[in-house]
């Protein structure tokens, strides 16, 4: 399968300045998985930007 890093790169709301797999959406998901948390793209833009990415904040975020 081919990599769609660039126009993954246009929608990923991911603001961490450093992030090495932004765009890559496969490997940002399994590293957040590994690390028990969601990836930017779960979360409101104003959640996004706490860098909280805990399945409680995202719990938190979408009120339930």
């Amino acid at each position: 399968m081919e990599c769609r890093k660039e126009s993954n790169s246009k929608k990923c709301n991911c603001t961490y300045q450093g992030c090495q797999r932004k765009g890559i959406c496969c490997e940002c998901l399994k590293y957040h998985l590994e690390n028990k948390e969601l990836p930017a793209c779960c979360f409101s833009k104003e959640a996004e930007k706490s860098y909280d990415r805990s399945f409680e904040k995202f719990a938190e975020d979408r009120g339930l």
